[in-house]
């Protein structure tokens, strides 16, 4: 069996502590934190939720929302990709430049359900520009949050409570 990225990562995050100290702090086994950590069983969205609380990093929260959606971008780990944060600004503010043109230039006055073949095909190529700005983004947040201290999970709760006194959200998370 392979082992998740998901329990690659917990493995990294939890360094020099051991798997009974870790399962001790979050009402879990040992051998329940190796069955994670080797992709044995599949870590629950609760017990997701309190890693990403406890260890606060961006890069395993993008990871569990991938792995288990298989939706959202991935962490950037390719031999081309250079995640210092000047590089990653302006390849977010590129990415973001690229998206808004290509968003501006395509109108959705349209019923959807009408388009014609060209007319679709330079949809996906809107959609494929902004999952790409995407991607850009939550880079940039993860990178600024890690390096600057900056809790990257206090950043996303920040934004769902001004969602939430704006009425977008309905108060629940």
């Amino acid at each position: 069996m392979t082992r998740s990225k998901v329990g690659e990562m917990l493995k990294e995050m939890r360094g020099e502590q051991t798997q009974l100290s870790l399962g001790l702090e979050i009402n879990l086994t040992r051998e329940t934190v190796s069955k994670y950590e080797n992709g044995r069983s599949k870590v629950p969205t609760d017990i997701s939720r309190t890693l990403v609380n406890k260890f606060d990093n961006p890069k395993f929260a993008m990871t569990i929302r991938n792995e288990y959606t298989g939706t959202g971008p991935k962490w950037l780990d390719g031999p081309n990709v250079d995640l210092h944060r000047s590089s990653v600004k302006e390849k977010t503010l590129e990415e973001l430049r690229e998206a808004l043109e290509t968003l501006e230039s395509f109108s959705l006055s349209k019923p959807l359900k009408k388009l014609q073949l060209f007319e679709r095909q330079l949809l996906e190529s809107v959609l494929d520009e902004l999952v790409e700005a995407q991607t850009a983004i939550d880079h940039m947040v993860a990178v600024v949050c890690k390096e600057a201290e900056i809790s990257y999970t206090g950043v996303w709760d920040k934004h769902y409570k001004a969602l939430t006194s704006a009425g977008y959200l309905g108060g629940t998370r």
